[in-house]
């Protein structure tokens, strides 16, 4: 496979499908259109992907996946999950009375 069929780039390659899927979707909503080209035949298999993009937009959409922020890498279902000690904090010390009808 070359990195360059007619007016398509490769542009990235992934070792998940997610990932692949989630860094497409932020190209897509950026108005970059990418194509995904699974790493497996079989249908469901998590065996990677590669994001193909036009060459008018290869250098945009290198742009913005060279901003994401990759040193605090969470786990994608980490990015959407409220801190456990916040919320073990919120429940197990509600906000105090003053004695005067208000919180703390």
């Amino acid at each position: 496979m070359t990195d360059h069929i007619d007016n398509w780039h490769k542009l990235a390659r992934y070792d998940t499908n997610m990932q692949g899927e989630l860094h497409a979707n932020l190209l897509r909503n950026n108005g970059i259109t990418v194509s995904l080209q699974p790493l497996s035949a079989m249908p469901g298999m998590n065996s990677g992907i590669v994001l193909w993009v036009q060459d008018t937009e290869l250098a945009q959409a290198q742009r913005i996946l060279d901003s994401i922020d990759t040193e605090g890498e969470t786990t994608p279902y980490e990015m959407f999950d409220e801190p456990t000690e916040t919320a073990l904090n919120a429940t197990a010390n509600p906000a105090k009375d003053n004695h005067n009808g208000g919180t703390l």
